[in-house]
């Protein structure tokens, strides 16, 4: 059967919106989940958990971090990912080298953290008093926050635990040793067939988690890749060409799109989703923002960080899925115990169906149970 555009449509959603089990073992499905701070109505962690777990509340992963075995690291975007996958992407070895005097204040951190077993960044900084630095975004942030970032990147450190948000750091242990060297440590005794298997277990992850991908899609994540495992940056050109023989493939109207060799987009087994659903921007089902516009025929972009008169669908807009198709979005936002919601829809009104007013209900339904805080949900008129 000659695979179609539907089919891969349908085999993106069926895949990813699989039927909800426990947070472990959703987790285990997805292979990672990417996490934002931004809290619109919740983060992006928990707004992509909530379609895939069993009674999923907003915060229950950072209150069941510290008994899973997962760690917080970054991927191919920040987010957590089992244990057995994060070891894959160390020792790490970041491009720039410290200087003998980072270094120094590295290892008295590291010292110090091992002492207290676990610390609070605000202990840490009121222990060494760093001072302040400018930070990406013009503002300015403790300068011990830096460093334990940078730290935590280098693998010396693990988020053992969050509190009320902030990472609560640990030594990291490897291989049963206390942290190793702050900097310059060697990226193993790894031959190159041994890093070759690294690198081909990582990439067929992101595929497990993204597919189908288009192959731009595929390299772009490559890409991103290269600054999980710096160390392998090289290796890129050979590891997508490795991917490009091994995953199952087809050309649709030009474009060459890969996933799983074990899944057949176009088997029955993929089932459509008919529940309205709200995506964080970073679910998988719309994180491609080109596989997106191939599939639904609109360009969805995320305004958070646009000025607010230039934004055209929202702070936080959350794509909304109905029948397969993502026909809008909406922004949801909760004040004093009250959640509400107002949308935009792509044809300019929302669908004239009793069926997607009640579906829209009920998705609204079980977002404010998730939220586990609104007393009521009020839905706006839809607005463009």
């Amino acid at each position: 059967m000659a695979i179609t555009l539907d089919h891969l449509r349908r085999y993106a959603i069926a895949r990813s919106l699989f039927k909800p089990t426990t947070l472990r073992r959703a987790i285990h499905k997805l292979g990672f989940v990417q996490a934002d701070p931004i809290r619109a109505p919740a983060r992006a962690q928990d707004l992509t958990l909530r379609h895939r777990v069993l009674d999923y509340r907003a915060g229950d992963l950072e209150r069941r971090y510290p008994r899973l075995p997962l760690e917080e690291d970054y991927f191919v975007n920040y987010g957590y990912l089992h244990r057995t996958h994060h070891d894959l992407m160390h020792p790490r070895t970041p491009r720039a080298a410290w200087t003998p005097a980072r270094e120094a204040q590295a290892q008295a951190l590291l010292g110090f953290i091992g002492e207290c077993g676990t610390a609070h960044p605000r202990a840490v900084d009121q222990h060494f008093a760093h001072g302040k630095i400018t930070n990406w975004f013009g503002g300015s942030t403790n300068a011990t926050t830096r460093l334990l970032d940078e730290m935590h990147y280098r693998g010396l450190l693990r988020v053992a635990r969050r509190d009320s948000g902030t990472r609560v750091y640990a030594v990291r242990q490897a291989e049963g040793r206390a942290g190793q060297p702050p900097s310059g440590h060697p990226a193993a005794a790894l031959d190159e067939a041994a890093v070759r298997e690294r690198i081909d277990c990582l990439v067929d992850l992101i595929v497990r988690k993204y597919a189908p991908l288009p192959s731009r899609s595929l390299g772009q994540l490559l890409s991103h890749l290269c600054h999980g495992v710096p160390q392998w940056r090289l290796h890129r050109a050979a590891a997508l060409e490795r991917a490009t023989r091994r995953l199952a493939r087809t050309r649709i109207e030009g474009i060459d799109w890969y996933w799983p060799e074990t899944e057949t987009p176009a088997s029955p087994r993929w089932r459509p989703d008919e529940a309205v659903r709200l995506f964080t921007p970073f679910d998988p089902v719309v994180w491609d923002r080109r596989r997106f516009e191939i599939f639904w025929g609109w360009a969805y972009r995320f305004e958070a960080y646009t000025p607010a008169p230039k934004r055209k669908l929202g702070y936080y807009a959350l794509p909304l899925l109905w029948q397969g198709r993502v026909i809008g979005w909406g922004n949801l936002a909760v004040s004093d115990g009250v959640l509400t919601a107002r949308f935009g829809y792509t044809a300019g009104r929302a669908p004239r169906d009793a069926l997607f007013r009640r579906e829209l209900e009920a998705e609204l339904d079980r977002m404010r149970r998730f939220l586990d805080q609104p007393r009521q949900v009020r839905n706006r008129p839809v607005s463009r």
